[in-house]
């Protein structure tokens, strides 16, 4: 038979249960991130993603088709350190939404931010690491604060569709959305650029090229901006090969810039550059003294003219040093008395 459990005993239990209650509330309303969550926006509906913008951002909402380049620092509770950031890095890598994001909370996140904004989110263990989290930097069932600030955004839905289509089907692809590709490639082989992975930025620019080779345009205007994108993608080819200390490849692209647009000052400018490095200084001389005509002040376009001046005095006066070195090998010996 059970024994009945005295009552003074079963009164204590409840007092003590609420004594913890009572703790554990008071110890919520004491923790930091409480206190930062009152003055949050409620993003998922259930509390589980929480957003504070520090600064605001510039054009529409990111869309779920987008690669994205962001600055983020991850912190636990209590702590000044974080336990995750890429702020060291100068140029994110790009990660594209649905694929390289690995954390719940951080995808949901990004898809409610603009370009350039920066913002303050509390992720619960359900959009983070869960109930195990990831010792030791991160306690189990953990709630962690992330700090996002998204630097840049190129929006892949044409791209990413484009590629996967059939050489059959590229053929009669809209040659509106030819640009729009062309484009995004480009943005990524800016990116790259930037991070000085001129190897990298070539074949992206290359590959934004490769989109009109079996365009065919319906009217004027259609050419005329695919000449405008394929100008700025020859541009960058040129600069791309100078960097890689590619002359040659250099020359080739900023003439096929200068076949579309003959007064291109950036083309002109470039193929002196290439010519330079080439030891072809009377074709240099051409390509910047174009230039300058179209811009007489430009400090660029000076200076190169300045080392191109430098450049052919060192040479001919190499050349007459070798000339006389060779004139006196071949001027016979003098006879003895």
């Amino acid at each position: 038979m059970l024994k009945r459990r005295p009552f003074r005993s079963a009164v204590a239990t409840g007092i003590f249960n609420l004594l913890m209650r009572g703790e554990r509330e008071r110890a919520l309303i004491q923790s930091p991130f409480y206190h930062m969550s009152q003055r949050m926006q409620d993003v998922t509906g259930d509390g589980g993603v929480l957003k504070e913008i520090l600064r605001a951002g510039s054009g529409s909402v990111i869309p779920p088709t987008a690669s994205v380049s962001v600055h983020y620092s991850a912190y636990s509770e209590y702590t000044d350190k974080p336990f995750d950031s890429n702020l060291q890095k100068e140029v994110p890598r790009f990660m594209k939404l649905g694929r390289d994001i690995t954390l719940l909370g951080m995808e949901l996140a990004i898809q409610t931010m603009r370009k350039g904004e920066f913002a303050r989110f509390l992720f619960k263990p359900q959009y983070a690491y869960g109930q195990m989290g990831c010792p030791p930097r991160i306690p189990a069932n953990a709630t962690v604060m992330f700090e996002l600030e998204i630097l840049h955004v190129v929006d892949t839905l044409e791209s990413d569709e484009y590629f996967m289509l059939s050489q059959e089907e590229q053929i009669i692809y809209p040659v509106e959305k030819l640009l729009k590709v062309a484009s995004t490639e480009r943005e990524f082989g800016n990116y790259f650029f930037q991070q000085q992975r001129y190897e990298d930025a070539k074949d992206q620019y290359k590959k934004a090229l490769s989109v009109f080779a079996h365009c065919h345009e319906t009217g004027e205007e259609q050419t005329q901006a695919i000449h405008s994108s394929k100008l700025l993608l020859y541009l960058n080819l040129s600069l791309a090969s100078l960097k890689l200390n590619a002359p040659r490849r250099a020359l080739v692209y900023g003439e096929r810039a200068l076949s579309i647009d003959r007064k291109n000052r950036k083309a002109l400018f470039r193929c002196g550059q290439a010519c330079i490095l080439l030891l072809e200084y009377d074709k240099a001389k051409d390509f910047l003294l174009r230039a300058q005509k179209l811009e007489p002040f430009n400090p660029d376009v000076n200076r190169a003219l300045v080392q191109l001046d430098r450049c052919y005095r060192e040479w001919s006066l190499k050349e007459k040093e070798m000339c006389t070195r060779m004139f006196a090998a071949w001027e016979p010996t003098a006879g003895k008395d």
